[in-house]
């Protein structure tokens, strides 16, 4: 991953984003249980994530900006892992070689803002808005929730963006094109608000 990296940035790659869809395993109670019955430890398993993923960037470039994803499951509007960040996030988000973190915030499977205290002085983009179904969350809805996450980490760090893409296989999630749009120009308006 390290010569990797550097083959990106020579290529003209500037921002490089992981999507990395084990971790949520380790905090989910159904695939704890799971990996306990296949013989591992899932809080073990935390710190041996942490150690592979720091090796794999520990060189990176300083001109470029490395972000990372904790995907939940994006398939045909389906997720995969439930549960609070609370078990992974001190770990995780001492990845300082990262510069953002993407969470997903869609719904209450994600529990509350408390994990952003261990966040360092990185951003933070809470995927806030679904991009599973059409149903159009509300601006109100989404400032009052900036809100509650500033409690634990400052204002300058968050960023808002969909809580995964719109489609992350072929198949799609079941969602029009139009209210995907409508998603996005949405977190534009927030994000203006939220500046002024």
């Amino acid at each position: 991953m390290q010569a990797s990296l550097q083959s990106a940035l020579k290529m003209g790659c500037r921002y490089l984003q992981l999507d990395d869809t084990s971790w949520g395993a380790l905090f989910d109670d159904r695939f704890r249980g799971l990996i306990q019955m296949n013989g591992f430890d899932p809080d073990a398993l935390i710190e041996e994530f942490a150690e592979i993923t720091q090796a794999s960037i520990q060189n990176k470039p300083d001109d470029m900006t490395l972000t990372f994803h904790l995907c939940k499951g994006n398939f045909k509007s389906h997720w995969l892992y439930s549960g609070s960040y609370d078990r992974i996030a001190e770990r995780l988000l001492a990845l300082t070689q990262f510069d953002g973190f993407f969470l997903e915030y869609d719904d209450e499977r994600s529990g509350g803002f408390e994990p952003l205290r261990y966040l360092k002085d990185q951003k933070i983009v809470l995927g806030l808005v679904t991009s599973k179904k059409g149903d159009m969350e509300s601006e109100s809805g989404i400032l009052n929730r900036i809100q509650d996450a500033s409690r634990y980490v400052n204002l300058n760090q968050i960023c808002i963006s969909p809580q995964c893409g719109f489609s992350s296989t072929e198949e799609g999630n079941r969602i029009t094109e139009a209210d995907q749009w409508k998603k996005l120009g949405l977190i534009r308006t927030v994000a203006d608000t939220s500046l002024k």
